[in-house]
C-alpha cells in the first residue's frame, strides 16, 4: 500500500510488555485521515501506553503499528516527521513568555519565514490575545495547556496524538481546547486523543475505542455505541461492556 493511500493509523494485534506484566493484549484498531478518534478508559487501561507508542517513545512487544503507511517500529525517524505529541504532564519553561516559548520551539523546525509563519499559527491557535507576552509563570493551568496545544498543532503535523486533552481543566477551558481540536480537524488535521472523560470525548470524537485492561471491548461512533447497547452515553456503553 501506498503511504498516500494509507489509513492514518493502523494498529493490528499491538502487544506490550513491561517484564511479566503485559500492559496491552492485543490492541487492535484504524483511524481515518481527518478524524477526530478517542481512546478511552480508566486510569490503567493502556491509553498512554498506546499512544507512546504511536509515539515512538516506546518500543513494540508485538503485533504491528503504522501511521500514514509507515512502520512505527522500523521506521520511527520518519513517524516523527509527520506527528506530534503532547503528554498529559507537559510544560513549558516558565521564565519564558507565551511567545518567546512558540518562538523557541519553532526554531527547531522551521527556519526565516517559515519559522515566523510557524510562530504565527501558533499564535493564532491558542488565542491568548493581551496574556501572550506575560511569562508562562503567571499562566493558568487552562492558559497553559492551550499554548501547549498550540506548541504541538504549529507544526503542522498531518496526526496530533494528544494525552489526556482537558485533564483537570475546568468548564470553560475545557470548551476552548476542544474547540481548537475541532477547527483543526476541519483543516485536515488527524488527531488520536486519550481520555478517561468519557462524557467529554462523546462530544468531541467522531470514533472511539473503549479499552480496558489492555484490550479493546468496543468500537463505534458515540451513536452507534449508545444505540447498540442501549445507553444514554458512553460512560453508560462502558460500564456494560467491561462489567
Amino acid at each position: 500500500m501506498d503511504a498516500s493511500d494509507a489509513a492514518a493509523v493502523e494498529v493490528e494485534g499491538l502487544q506490550k510488555n513491561y517484564g511479566k506484566f503485559q500492559a496491552l493484549k492485543g490492541v487492535s484498531f484504524s483511524v481515518r485521515p481527518g478524524e477526530v478518534y478517542g481512546l478511552i478508559g480508566p486510569n490503567g487501561a493502556g491509553k498512554t501506553t498506546t499512544l507512546r507508542i504511536l509515539a515512538t517513545l516506546l518500543q513494540i512487544s508485538g503485533g504491528a503499528v503504522r501511521v500514514f503507511g509507515i512502520d512505527v517500529g522500523k521506521k520511527p525517524e520518519e513517524v516523527r516527521k509527520v506527528i506530534s505529541y503532547l503528554p498529559e504532564e507537559a510544560g513549558a519553561y516558565k521564565n519564558l513568555t507565551g511567545r518567546q516559548y512558540l518562538e523557541f520551539i519553532a526554531r527547531f523546525f522551521a527556519h526565516g519565514d517559515a519559522e515566523h509563519a510557524m510562530v504565527a499559527r501558533g499564535l493564532e491557535i491558542v488565542r491568548l490575545d493581551d496574556r501572550i507576552d506575560d511569562k508562562v509563570e503567571e499562566y493558568s493551568k487552562g492558559m497553559m495547556r492551550r499554548l501547549l496545544v498550540g506548541r504541538a498543532l504549529m507544526t503542522a503535523p498531518r496526526l496530533a496524538i494528544l494525552d489526556e486533552l482537558t485533564s483537570g481543566l475546568d468548564v470553560i477551558n475545557a470548551q476552548q481546547i476542544r474547540r481548537i481540536v475541532k477547527d483543526e480537524a476541519k483543516a485536515g488535521t488527524t488527531f488520536l486523543v486519550s481520555s478517561h472523560n468519557m462524557l467529554e470525548v462523546e462530544l468531541l470524537c467522531d470514533r472511539l475505542s473503549l479499552i480496558h485492561d489492555g484490550v479493546i471491548v468496543e468500537t463505534g461512533t458515540p451513536a452507534e455505541l449508545k444505540a447498540k447497547h442501549h445507553a444514554n452515553n458512553i460512560e453508560e456503553v462502558f460500564m456494560a461492556v467491561a462489567a
